[in-house]
């Protein structure tokens, strides 16, 4: 089962999650999501327990619990349906192209008048 943590603490490491949930049983893979570009925790990571029982009692038992002062949130992670993962790519300006300043023709009229009034 793949297990969703969140609100963890900025400092936990994998090596503290992973002995969280073998409190519960056999534990293959724990992830804490890291940004990419800092590589500080995002707050939340993925646990996979290969057993579902002892990963739904890991759920039950960890989830509202304290972690380094913080609660956290524990439950099964679904995994999302192939459409929605594509936002990355969709067009987020909601089908504006032109670019940041309206395009080009929007500045094409304002200086016409006052090219040959006495030097300015």
């Amino acid at each position: 089962m793949n297990i969703f943590v969140g609100s963890l603490p900025f400092s936990i490491e994998e090596a503290d999650l992973r002995e969280s949930f073998e409190a519960y049983g056999a534990v293959d893979s724990v992830k804490i999501i890291t940004d990419k570009f800092t590589g500080r925790s995002k707050g939340f990571g993925f646990v996979e327990m290969p057993n579902d029982d002892e990963a739904q009692k890991a759920i039950d038992e960890l989830n509202g619990a304290t972690v380094q002062g913080r609660a956290i949130v524990v439950n099964k992670s679904e995994p999302k349906p192939e459409g929605e993962r594509r936002s990355f790519n969709s067009n987020s300006r909601g089908g504006d192209s032109r670019g940041g300043y309206g395009g080009g023709n929007s500045r094409g009229g304002e200086n016409r008048g006052g090219g040959n009034r006495g030097g300015y």
